[in-house]
């Protein structure tokens, strides 16, 4: 495993699909030291909001999309564990 891997879940408050996209991830997280989390909000950048204002929450593995709207654990633990 690579020694450095952001996620980035991206999403707005108030979402719920977000809340529980957030709780698949740190559910998965813990298993992985190397991994560094971050929150981004579509209502704090525009660039954000038009690229993924219909697809939230998205979440980004270094980057590149990994999934949208919904977050299957099992799938992020194997995305990450080939990362």
């Amino acid at each position: 495993m690579s020694s450095k891997i952001l996620l980035t879940l991206i999403g707005k408050p108030g979402c719920h699909l977000c809340d529980d996209a957030e709780l698949a991830v740190q559910s998965v997280l813990d298993d992985f030291s190397a991994v560094s989390f971050e929150k981004a909000s579509i209502l704090e950048n525009s660039e954000l909001f038009e690229k993924y204002s219909e697809q939230i929450p998205v979440l980004l593995i270094n980057g590149l999309v990994h999934n949208y709207w919904r977050i299957d654990p099992e799938r992020l633990r194997s995305a990450l564990v080939q990362a």
